[in-house]
């Protein structure tokens, strides 16, 4: 039985999903300009917002993003009226990505300045799946909330997928390039070197627990990934098949082996791949399917999670 005093603000849309799982939907009572899931949090009051157009291109974001960065500025602002307004008992927030979300400084300096709360501030710090997992510990515990049902389930969509691609052969095992940002070209890290490995794949370019990394395009040519999955950061299935789709003019794009072979795939990544929450069990059944269907049954994400990419 939850606190019925909680009044939870969320600056983060992994740990809103992370609530949400939780059974805590109800005590959220602000939200970030980015959490979106489930559905039924979107009315809640937003007290986040960007200082950047993210409908630009690709290239534009991540020039304004290096700008703001550089000028020591967050590209994200809080909206400390509201959240005075919200009286919160507890902030959810990051200290993992500047890029991601509001960074935990900033969150520091909001509270200092509010007069009728002094919310308790939980800052996740997400890694590797094993990170995300005592994240969603460590907020039940704040919240008083038992998490050990949901850990168990979620660890165990992940031990299925783990299970059944355990015996097969390096040769069995397809190399794959995850994109998690597509100009300039990078490659996901974190959870999905590991998410890739589970699903019976090679991940190329990244480690678990690494940040991602910048990747030129004669590294991708030359490497030539059996399997290339579209991920990019916070962006829908839509307009990462607009992104990856100015990739395939480039004149080596017919030459690799996954564009040949039909194994260049797009992905939701904004709601799944790059929110370090419980949907990262389903980025992992996604990736199952796509690499290995002869082993996996569908389980029903393509056409919303994933595409293959049809030029």
């Amino acid at each position: 039985m939850a606190n019925q005093h909680l009044r939870i603000v969320s600056l983060l849309p992994g740990a809103t999903e992370i609530l949400a799982a939780l059974g805590l939907t109800e005590f959220i009572v602000g939200r970030s300009h980015e959490c979106d899931y489930p559905p039924e949090i979107v009315d809640r009051p937003v007290c986040t917002q960007a200082r950047l157009n993210s409908n630009a291109t690709s290239a534009q974001i991540h020039d304004d993003v290096s700008q703001l960065l550089q000028s020591a500025l967050s590209i994200y602002q809080i909206k400390t009226d509201v959240l005075e307004q919200l009286q919160p008992s507890h902030i959810l927030t990051q200290d993992q990505c500047d890029v991601c979300a509001v960074s935990l400084k900033d969150v520091e300096q909001a509270v200092a300045t509010l007069t009728h709360s002094q919310p308790q501030i939980i800052s996740l710090h997400p890694n590797v799946l094993a990170d995300i997992w005592a994240d969603i510990k460590r907020v039940g515990e704040a919240t008083e909330i038992e998490s050990r049902r949901l850990l168990d389930s979620l660890q165990a969509r992940i031990n299925i997928c783990q299970q059944k691609t355990q015996s097969l052969s390096t040769e069995e095992r397809p190399t794959v390039a995850c994109i998690e940002w597509t100009d300039p070209l990078m490659s996901a890290a974190n959870w999905v070197p590991e998410l890739v490995t589970f699903a019976g794949g090679k991940p190329l370019f990244s480690a678990p627990g690494q940040s991602s990394l910048q990747l030129s395009w004669e590294t991708l040519v030359a490497t030539n990934p059996d399997v290339i999955v579209f991920m990019p950061c916070g962006l829908d299935l839509n307009r990462t098949r607009q992104e990856a789709m100015l990739l395939t003019q480039r004149p080596e794009w017919q030459n690799l082996q996954a564009t040949q072979v039909g194994r260049v795939y797009i992905t939701d990544g904004n709601s799944y791949f790059n929110r370090p929450g419980p949907r990262l069990a389903d980025s992992q059944e996604i990736l199952a399917e796509i690499l290995h269907p002869e082993i996996f049954p569908p389980y029903g994400y393509m056409g919303s999670g994933w595409e293959q990419l049809v030029v």
